[in-house]
């Protein structure tokens, strides 16, 4: 099964602080997933970022920019790859019925 497309009209509505290799919440760093209805966009800022899916079994690199990639309760987990620093951005869509994270 194939997952959904990042929706067009997914906009945020809150964001972690910044995040470096040794403030990462180690909730980061194992398995798990956003609530039903909520989106996430990592955003790097500096450094490399490893993004594991842990639904699909991929991993990715992630550099400096942002990358939608996470999807509603899918399992996934991050590790600093050297020096880092990122954040977290959710997004809903209109209309989503969200309590706070």
């Amino acid at each position: 099964m194939s997952r959904p497309a990042w929706p067009g009209d997914a906009a945020p509505y809150r964001r972690t602080p910044e995040f470096t290799e040794t403030t990462v919440p180690k909730g980061l760093l194992r398995a798990h997933a956003t609530r039903p209805g909520t989106w996430a966009r990592l955003h790097v800022l500096e450094g490399r970022l490893v993004f594991r899916d842990l639904v699909g079994g991929t991993e990715m690199l992630l550099g400096p920019g942002i990358h939608p990639l996470i999807h509603p309760e899918r399992l996934h987990e991050v590790a600093a790859a050297g020096p880092v620093r990122f954040f977290v951005e959710f997004c809903a869509r209109p209309g989503d019925c969200l309590a706070p994270t």
